[in-house]
């Protein structure tokens, strides 16, 4: 079956990206999510501003909407761990993915996990694009460490980056 959809996604699994977990806490409850499709849109006006992409069906999507708060936590490389616990492999779901697990909060009061970078963000728009919600938020405080190297997943697996 060579669909252009098996085309999509054969080709993207070429593009490797960063690893984060985006979290969040609130009324709604403590949830998380491991993704690989966040960016930043600007450093400009009011506030910074992060995109990420996140599945409607995710578990995190729900409580991200109705806590309106969430952090993108960079993993750092080695935190592979991390990253599953948080994409669902290992069984837990909800806020048992935290148990045991450090975690601090700056400003929004969504989890901030140790790793690489944390951008603590509150919600500004949420559009549904197909089978995931673009979620833009205002950054309203960042953490990050002066060592390390991200996580990056591609090729279907997870990458240590090295300088060229």
């Amino acid at each position: 079956m060579d669909t252009l959809r098996d085309r999509f996604i054969q080709a993207m699994s070429r593009a490797a990206a960063t690893v984060s977990v985006v979290t969040t806490d609130g009324p709604a409850g403590r949830a998380g999510v491991t993704v690989s499709a966040m960016t930043s849109v600007s450093a400009d006006g009011d506030a910074p501003t992060m995109l990420v992409c996140i599945n409607k069906g995710a578990s995190a999507a729900d409580p991200i909407r109705r806590n309106g708060v969430f952090a993108i936590n960079v993993l750092e490389a080695g935190q592979q761990d991390l990253a599953d616990l948080f994409a669902g492999r290992g069984g837990a779901s909800g806020a048992a993915r935290f148990a045991g697990l450090a975690t601090e909060t700056l400003e929004t009061g969504a989890p901030i996990l140790p790793g690489l970078a944390a951008f603590d963000c509150e919600v500004q728009d949420i559009d549904p694009i197909g089978t995931h919600l673009v979620i833009i938020g205002a950054v309203r405080a960042v953490r990050s460490s002066e060592t390390g190297t991200p996580l990056i997943y591609g090729m279907r697996s997870y990458l240590r980056a090295e300088r060229a």
